[in-house]
This record gives C-alpha cells, sequence and structure tokens, in this order.
C-alpha cells in the first residue's frame, strides 16, 4: 500500500514511564507496512509546520490501527501526550523502508527510542530470535511485551537491572550468537555494532535515529554518509527518510 496522508483517531493513550507514552491510532497509515518502517505525525499548532517521524510498534490484524510509543521530547511530543480517546490526529504513513526478513536465528537490539519499531519486528520475524535491549536505569518500557516473541536480555546503565553497561555488554556477558543482528537505537550504540558485527563475520542492519522534516525525501535534511554515491544527490550521502532508515550497517558511515 502506498503511503497515506489522513485524520486519524486516537483510540487510547497511556504512560508507560515517565514522559514515555504509548498511542494507539485508527488509521490506514500503518496497513501493508513492515517493521522498521514509520509514520509522521502533524501538529494542530500551525506554528509547528513540520511533521514528528515514530517507529511503527504495532499494527492491528486489520491494518486500520497502529501503535506508536515516544518519549516527551519538545512541544510537538507534548501536544501529543495530550491526545484524549476521541481526539483527531493528521497522520502520514508507512514510510521509508523495513528490515530485511532473513529468516534465521537473529538478535534483535534496542536502546531509547528504538526499542518501540524492534517490538514491531520481534513480533513478526519468521526465524528465531532473541532480544537485547538498553535503558538508563529500571524504568524499562515495553520490555515485557517482547517477552512473548523471543527471550529477553537487559542492559541499563545504571546495573539495576540486567547487565550493568550496555547492549554489547549484555552481548558478551551471556555469551549470545545469531546469524544476523537487527538493531535501531542512539549513534554510539549502532556504531559498536556495526564494529561487532564486522568482528563476527555477520550481516547487521541498523536504522538510523535523526530529526526529519518532509519525511518523504525531498528536502534533504536528513542525510548521513555512504560509500556509494546517491543517484538523487549525486555525492557520498543519503537520505536517511526515503532510503532508510534501515540500512545494511557496511553501506553507511557513523
Amino acid at each position: 500500500m502506498a503511503k497515506v496522508r489522513e485524520t486519524g483517531t486516537v483510540i487510547r493513550q497511556e504512560m508507560l514511564t515517565p514522559g514515555m507514552f504509548s498511542m494507539w491510532i485508527r488509521t490506514s497509515a500503518g496497513k501493508d507496512s513492515v517493521p522498521g518502517q514509520f509514520a509522521a505525525l502533524y501538529s494542530k499548532d500551525s506554528a509547528r509546520l513540520l511533521p514528528r517521524p515514530f517507529g511503527i510498534c504495532d499494527v492491528a490484524e486489520d491494518g486500520e490501527s497502529l501503535r506508536i510509543v515516544y518519549r516527551v521530547a519538545g512541544a510537538g511530543t507534548e501536544e501529543f501526550s495530550r491526545y484524549q480517546p476521541g481526539d483527531s490526529v493528521e497522520i502520514m504513513g508507512p514510510l521509508g523502508n523495513g528490515f530485511p526478513l532473513a529468516g534465521k536465528k537473529a538478535l534483535v537490539i534496542a536502546g531509547g527510542s528504538g526499542v518501540p519499531p524492534i517490538l514491531n519486528l520481534a513480533k513478526h520475524y519468521p526465524g528465531t530470535c532473541t532480544a537485547v535491549l538498553g535503558y538508563r536505569d529500571r524504568n524499562t518500557f515495553l520490555a515485557d511485551d517482547f517477552k512473548e516473541y523471543c527471550d529477553v536480555y537487559l542492559a541499563t546503565e545504571d546495573g539495576s537491572l540486567g547487565t550493568k553497561g550496555n547492549v554489547l555488554d549484555a552481548i558478551r556477558e551471556n555469551g549470545l550468537k545469531a546469524d544476523v543482528i537487527y538493531a535501531c537505537g542512539p549513534a554510539p550504540m549502532l556504531r559498536a555494532l556495526k564494529a561487532y558485527a564486522k568482528e563476527q563475520g555477520i550481516p547487521c542492519y541498523i536504522s538510523l535515529e535523526e530529526k526529519m522534516a518532509c519525511g518523504i525525501g525531498a528536502c534533504l535534511a536528513c542525510v548521513c554518509k555512504t560509500k556509494e554515491i546517491d543517484g538523487h544527490s549525486n555525492v557520498h550521502n543519503t537520505r536517511i527518510c526515503a532510503d532508510g532508515p534501515v540500512f545494511d550497517a557496511e553501506e553507511v558511515e557513523l
């Protein structure tokens, strides 16, 4: 299904942890989407023209509603956090590309706002997968949801849950192995996983987090360095929103 822009309706919203919200929206903007794609929500404030991108966390079986999970980080997301069931929301999706589903034994790895789209991947992954999730402290979100689909290992910066440290520390501490890695999260985490995957000789696919403007690849506001020349801009850049957000880790510079 091609992307659509339409007025959706909030079905329900809840706070998962302080500042972290889960919202279900009645919309067809997630219909026929694949794990790794995202949707963009528009503010009702005319002073905020640009949409906010959110990785799709889940889509209802009939394709007529989707779930986003997000952290309040500014005026736009603060506005969304005040929405109540029945409120309207302008939404566009599905946008970007998704993870290639290899069907092999996988490590699905996430940190921060990368956790929601990786949950969507774990739910639909055709092979066996193990989730490694990184948090700052014991205020985790969605970790229990993963347990329905895979084994789960946690890493926390303060050591309050799971391995003390980062996701790579958890992988090594628990001797976790896989044939392929899928990851979404902060750039330092992705950089470390790219090096680890190269060291282990296994493919690694990463979803890049980036502030976006248009969300459809027209403005070139969200670009990253690549090995190859981009056919759109004719430089060593690629558009995260249109050509990503998912890339083979070896294709991009982090």
